[in-house]
């Protein structure tokens, strides 16, 4: 990858390291300032830092639907899985895996420009902040940030570009390529082993720093953008469950959710678009720095005037709608049939677009906008706190510790504590105060996938744990009793679509010659 990427002022507040947008392999900044300058003290370096996080919520490639870290959870978790149903035809060639080895494609190279934009401007910081004037707490501090953000973004690219561990040969398969000091050399892929590796020597490291720093974010919302230890121990929690090193996963979730308490029922129906008690890190959104029809909630938000989500609202698969209790308040989260029983009220079926009566009654509910389109099991979970798609977006809540911890205690032969972790999770926290959990073996394997779709449903994770557990893509059309148009109704096995491994793409291997490509059709 030859891109080079430089420090650039952005709105005289923060310092982003980037390079030009309108063109991938530009090496010229439009605009950039000195390293020196930039790290000479720690007030400095701390507004480089604050760029990173910037880097996750702004616009890409001239490209409507590339806003950051959005577009991964929409694109790739969401639209991708088994759970997130859109009436969006003209998209199936991307929610259907097709792109997968259209090396040339902006949906293939994307997730590779933007997380190792991330880490080149994570490396810059490391390899400058020792340097730089300024309380020693403070640098650690910084560097700690820095790190956490470069094994995010390893772990996120590995879960994208690498085969699912249980097909790696323990590691011995293609990693990524492991950019760890600020240089566009060549340079050849890792194996996947030392690929977790490295994000486990980051994180190590970036936990001793925040520890020795002494230094904690402000306790506030206002505040939730900005990577703190126990996000660094989410993150490592994630990226051990991918590696399956359950034991590690289950330390890191525990220790992620210290001081992050399971939010209120309230707090659950408040729209998921601003920090609660259980977030642990989050993309920073606000009106007054909105990227408006660009960012995640003008594509979700069910209460966005935004055209997509007016015309074709986001929904839940109507099988796993169907597992839903009655006694469990997200249940309430998304347009339920039996509320609307009325033989006034009826519905396409091939495409559950709700006629005029009921699309006027839920209109008149003041949920959605005056002119937008009611399908059945449209989801009420996720809104935008200002128009047209204003929110900030959760990374790392305590709800997916607790199913960290269940999976991973399931998978470490302690189905007690898988079955305690779910009862936490759904009853202690009110979600359904009926919920018990007895089951064991396979059954309670599928309970826990069961509530990893419902708890973290809409918010990027279904396709990334399909491809995790082997479990393929199996989307039922209305006509075979689901909810998907007949041309999203797919089924995808494991075992095809490069093996759900997308292709390096052309912009990285025709400049970078060592970069070996990892075509698992053949």
């Amino acid at each position: 990858m030859k891109t080079k990427f430089m420090l650039t002022a952005l709105l005289a507040s923060a310092l982003v390291v980037a390079s030009c947008d309108k063109e991938y392999l530009d090496t010229t900044p439009t605009s950039s300032t000195d390293v020196s300058t930039l790290f000479k003290s720690t007030d400095e370096a701390k507004l480089a830092v604050n760029g990173i996080a910037k880097l996750m919520s702004k616009q890409y490639l001239g490209s409507q639907g590339l806003n950051g870290e959005g577009t991964v959870k929409m694109y790739n978790g969401n639209y991708q899985g088994n759970h997130f149903s859109v009436n969006l035809s003209g998209w199936a060639v991307i929610i259907n895996s097709t792109y997968h080895n259209n090396l040339t494609s902006i949906y293939c190279y994307y997730m590779w420009y933007y997380y190792y934009r991330i880490i080149g401007n994570a490396n810059t910081v490391i390899a400058n902040i020792d340097d730089a004037e300024g309380p020693e707490g403070e640098k650690q501090y910084i560097k700690a940030q820095a790190l956490s953000y470069r094994a995010y973004a390893f772990t996120m690219l590995a879960q994208l570009y690498c085969l699912r561990w249980s097909d790696s040969k323990n590691g011995a398969e293609l990693g990524l390529i492991l950019r760890v000091t600020p240089t566009d050399d060549e340079m050849p892929r890792a194996t996947l082993l030392e690929t977790y590796q490295q994000i486990y020597a980051d994180l190590n490291e970036a936990i001793g720093l925040f520890k020795s720093s002494k230094l904690h974010r402000e306790d506030n919302s206002e505040e939730n953008y900005v990577i703190d230890v126990e996000a660094a121990y989410a993150i490592y929690a994630r990226a051990a469950l991918n590696r399956q090193d359950y034991s590690k996963a289950i330390e890191m979730a525990a220790l992620a959710r210290e001081g992050y308490p399971l939010m209120s029922v309230a707090e659950y129906n408040s729209g998921f678009a601003s920090p609660t008690s259980e977030w642990i890190w989050s993309v920073w959104g606000s009106a007054d720095e909105t990227i408006y029809f660009y960012s995640y909630f003008a594509y979700i938000g069910y209460n966005s005037t935004a055209s997509t989500v007016r015309s074709y609202p986001r929904c839940i698969s109507k099988e796993l709608f169907d597992k839903i209790p009655d006694t469990d308040v997200r249940k309430d989260l998304f347009l339920d049939l039996a509320d609307y029983s009325d033989p006034a009220y009826s519905y396409s079926t091939s495409t559950g677009q709700a006629n005029a009566a009921w699309q006027t009654a839920v209109r008149g509910e003041g949920k959605i906008a005056s002119n937008a389109n009611a399908y059945v099991y449209m989801q009420f979970k996720i809104k935008a706190e200002d128009q047209p798609g204003v929110g900030h977006l959760n990374l790392f809540r305590t709800s997916e510790m607790y199913l960290i911890e269940a999976e991973a205690k399931y998978f470490n032969s302690d189905p007690t504590g898988a079955q305690q972790a779910l009862v936490a999770l759904n009853k202690d926290s009110h979600r359904n105060d009926s919920y018990t959990c007895t089951l064991t073996g396979a059954d309670l394997l599928d309970e826990i996938k069961t509530y990893r779709a419902l708890e973290l449903w809409g918010e990027g994770f279904d396709w990334f744990d399909a491809k995790r557990w082997g479990d393929p893509i199996a989307r039922k059309s209305f006509a075979d009793g689901g909810n998907f148009i007949s041309s999203l109704a797919v089924t995808i096995q494991p075992e095809e679509k490069n093996r759900w491994v997308w292709f390096i793409p052309s912009r990285e291997v025709d400049y970078n010659k060592l970069a070996q490509q990892n075509n698992y059709d053949n």
